[in-house]
């Protein structure tokens, strides 16, 4: 092992764990011989739970940020686009997670119908947050895993492709994570801001729009918490040269009229289709963040006329056809998309009843979202089977009034036990206020982050 560092010139993983716990800066060098021999197993699981460790209290800078989020990029395969008969620039978005959000449903083949290609590289649910892959796998047929030469044919001819990371694509960042994870070193921006750029790049994206959310949905859910990760990212992104931006969104109520895998996927159709009211908040995200993207990319000359053309293909069917023709390209039904009772349903659907008048004043949304884990519909441990069926649907807004009785949500269980836990979880997640009091939940788009002058 000490000859293959001595190859890089780089010393020793002790020396690197030493000079970062003192406070000093990595070299390139140093940092790339790191990544280089957690993939080999060179560096031990032990010397990557230290210098996690070290790197949690001390920090990178964002030179050394960029230098381990190329050098995690390089880990594995990255994908080239450059040989491919490709209509306009390759581009994506990623989003912090939260409940309700289903962005990525919409999005991708809005962005698609606008001449850009989006090959997106999607995570399962972390928590009490929604993860688009467990939401595709909801849909019968449709194979989230795939050879990557078919996954690139996908993206080339229909525009977008939405699949789980494969084993060869930043491998680095997964086995690095699995030490970070019970070693209590998660919760650091520069090891998440690697984490998730370095796996953007390695889809070789030109251009990268974060959706990075607060609030007490979120994962970050101060505002100067997540306005840290969200600049870390962009300069991060635009340092190892992917034209990135980020949009900081608010979470600190449901994004959407249902919260669960199936019933997701459903209102995902529906917000293409036209057939049913468009929750705001989502949509505002949906256009906020396309317009963000056709505009740096240089598709529309600003974000005006981006979300007109956004609108444009919403409402006019191209992008419904399009995630069809992706669903059946990826083994999946395109039947779903006008026969919604092909989704999985639950066995118990039923309404829960305001307990007395009042209006919707606020939302624990961390609440909700575990009230779905605790359905069934998100996961305890990892590589919990989860079942699609479950969740919430009719999710009301914050202002709504209800009247003594009244319908506020509709739940969907496996049972009628599990039907009383999520009705207890949900009631305890709201917050009331007496009828007539006016209440109004914050502002869904909270700032837009560009890159700093040194990135």
């Amino acid at each position: 092992m000490m000859e293959e560092f001595k190859r890089f010139g780089a010393g020793l993983p002790q020396e690197w764990i030493r000079k970062k716990r003192d406070g000093g800066t990595l070299s390139v060098d140093e940092i790339q011989a790191f990544v280089s021999g957690v993939v080999t197993g060179e560096v031990t699981e032990a010397q990557i739970a230290a210098l996690s460790m070290a790197i949690y209290f001390q920090d990178l800078s964002v030179e050394e940020r960029v230098a381990m989020t190329l050098a995690v990029r390089d880990s594995g395969r990255v994908l080239d686009w450059t040989h491919r008969n490709l209509r306009g620039p390759v581009v994506d978005k990623h989003s912090t997670g939260g409940v309700g959000d289903t962005v990525s449903l919409m999005l991708a083949p809005m962005l698609a119908a606008c001449g850009v290609h989006v090959p997106m590289i999607a995570g399962r649910g972390l928590a009490h947050t929604g993860g688009t892959i467990d939401k595709l796998e909801a849909i019968p047929g449709y194979q989230t895993g795939m050879e990557v030469q078919r996954f690139q044919r996908i993206v080339e001819e229909v525009g977008f492709a939405i699949v789980r990371q494969t084993e060869d694509l930043a491998p680095a960042d997964r086995i690095m994570y699995a030490t970070r994870d019970v070693t209590a070193t998660v919760e650091n921006v520069g090891l998440i801001t690697t984490s998730i750029v370095s796996k953007k790049l390695a889809a070789g994206l030109s251009h990268l729009v974060l959706d990075v959310k607060c609030g007490n949905g979120a994962v970050m859910q101060e505002v100067e918490a997540a306005r840290n990760l969200a600049k870390s990212m962009v300069d991060v992104g635009v340092g190892a040269g992917m034209n990135s931006r980020a949009v900081m969104t608010d979470m600190s109520v449901p994004l959407a009229w249902s919260a669960g895998n199936a019933l997701e996927v459903r209102e995902a159709v529906e917000y293409l289709a036209g057939t049913g009211e468009r929750h705001p908040r989502l949509d505002e995200v949906v256009l906020s963040l396309g317009s963000e993207l056709l505009w740096m990319s240089g598709e529309c000359s600003n974000p005006e006329q981006a979300r007109r053309k956004l609108e444009e293909v919403r409402d006019n069917g191209r992008a419904l056809e399009l995630l069809g023709q992706s669903i059946e390209a990826m083994g999946g039904n395109p039947r779903i998309l006008d026969r919604s009772d092909i989704l999985p349903g639950a066995p118990v659907v039923r309404a829960w009843k305001a307990p007395r008048p009042g209006v919707i004043s606020g939302f624990d949304v961390r609440g909700v979202g575990m009230a779905v884990v605790a359905l069934g519909g998100g996961r305890t441990r990892p590589n919990e089977t989860i079942d699609p069926r479950v969740g919430f649907s009719s999710i009301p807004l914050v202002g709504q009034t209800f009247g003594l009785g009244e319908d506020v949500v509709t739940i969907h269980a496996s049972s009628e036990s599990a039907w009383d836990e999520a009705a207890n979880r949900w009631e305890n997640s709201l917050t009331w206020s007496d009828t007539g009091t006016c209440a109004e939940a914050p502002a869904v788009i909270v700032e837009t982050v560009h890159p700093s002058r040194r990135a």
